[in-house]
């Protein structure tokens, strides 16, 4: 190849290379290859602000309840119905008698005895006399004396014996269902049974059951972890109180008196007992109830709905947002949560926390407030909806 071939060669390459360039920087003039930098997109949250106010410590509770006193009535000896002085459901008052048995020969028998005694008595006397007249030893009137006492005792034995056909209620109460009716044969036990044939009616263990309702108590049941806000309740002296309603829409309180001594290691919880009024007997033993133990107060504690917190194995933390929309997780401590709501410590009164839309969330993410929905137009006065709300 000639010196000229060469040199035509080169400018041609050149000049290839200069279109190719040139063809290059007019495509990226027209088609801008420049990628927009890629933003996460700001998530929509609603918040709610850290309030400082004093916050009652209220445990929810199931429970039933009880008698404060119920009695059995059962006869103590074997003997034959002669009356029954109540009917079934009838209040009786301590003392009243409710059964009478046929206590003809247990009478018999006592007079019999206190005729007895009355005779060794008069026996013991005469020896004093004549002692004292020297007519008997010391010997003879020891013998008078003995005789008299063991007489007595014979009769107040007598006594009880005639004192067991005359039954009392021992409390103020209800009485239940009467098992039993004039000339049924009754006996002692603890089985409660009654057997009929064609010729009698036996009747074993409890005649009827007598129940205390005024006042009544409720049983119920608080996990391990609330002993402590109870406890210290205690010791403050402000007694715990309870409130629930029935059916009937009134409602009910009542002070819990006892918390038992032992945690049910089954269940992890304790068993606590509370005392109410029931003047009306609109309540009786076995009613279920849902209730609330109201334990005290938590004076200028920090309180945030339940639902901003966020529990994990790190433990309890909060998204908390900033004046520029950005959050950040902050650790807390729940100390204690009730109707929706819950006391914490780490943050500051007025923090505003996230409420909802923090499933997807990352510290330091953008978020913005959701739109408040505006309220449905009624014609309730702002007076009576105020007043509905209480």
């Amino acid at each position: 190849m000639t010196q000229s071939s060469k040199k035509s060669s080169k400018q041609r390459y050149f000049w290839l290379l200069l279109i190719l360039l040139g063809a290059g920087g007019g495509a990226k003039y027209f088609w801008p290859t420049t990628v927009a930098e890629v933003k996460a997109p700001v998530q929509t949250v609603a918040t709610a602000l850290v309030v400082q106010r004093d916050f009652p410590l209220l445990l929810e509770a199931t429970g039933s309840t009880i008698a404060a006193n119920i009695v059995d009535i059962r006869p103590q000896v074997t003997n034959v119905v002669a009356k029954v002085h109540i009917k079934e459901g009838q209040k009786v008052n301590a003392g009243e008698v409710l059964v009478t048995l046929d206590d003809r020969a247990d009478r018999a028998n006592y007079e019999k005895a206190k005729a007895l005694a009355d005779d060794a008595q008069r026996q013991f006397q005469r020896a004093q006399e004549l002692l004292r007249q020297q007519f008997v030893a010391q010997g003879a009137v020891d013998t008078a004396q003995a005789n008299a006492m063991s007489a007595q005792a014979g009769a107040r034995a007598a006594l009880a014996a005639l004192s067991y056909d005359t039954i009392r209620s021992p409390i103020t109460g209800r009485a239940g269902i009467i098992s039993v009716f004039p000339g049924a044969l009754v006996q002692p036990g603890n089985t409660v049974s009654t057997t009929t044939t064609a010729t009698t009616t036996t009747a074993q263990g409890a005649m009827m059951t007598i129940t205390q309702l005024d006042p009544i108590n409720v049983q119920f049941t608080v996990p391990e972890s609330a002993l402590p806000i109870l406890f210290a309740a205690q010791q403050s002296g402000n007694t715990p109180t309870i409130s629930f309603q029935l059916s009937d829409g009134k409602k009910r309180e009542g002070k819990v008196f006892v918390i038992d001594n032992q945690v049910d290691q089954a269940i992890g919880a304790v068993k606590v007992k509370a005392v109410l009024s029931n003047a009306d007997h609109s309540m009786i033993p076995g009613q279920f109830v849902r209730l609330q133990v109201k334990a005290g107060i938590l004076k200028d504690a920090l309180v945030i709905p339940s639902q901003a917190v966020v529990s994990n194995t790190r433990g309890d933390q909060v998204y908390v947002v900033d004046a520029e929309n950005v959050v950040t997780l902050k650790p807390v401590k729940v100390q204690t949560q009730g109707q929706g709501f819950a006391v914490i410590t780490g943050v500051n009164a007025g923090d505003k926390v996230v409420v909802e839309g923090k499933q997807n969330l990352r510290p330091n993410s953008k978020v913005r407030e959701a739109e408040v929905k505006p309220e449905a137009k009624t014609d309730v006065k702002p007076e009576a909806k105020a007043e509905a709300q209480k």
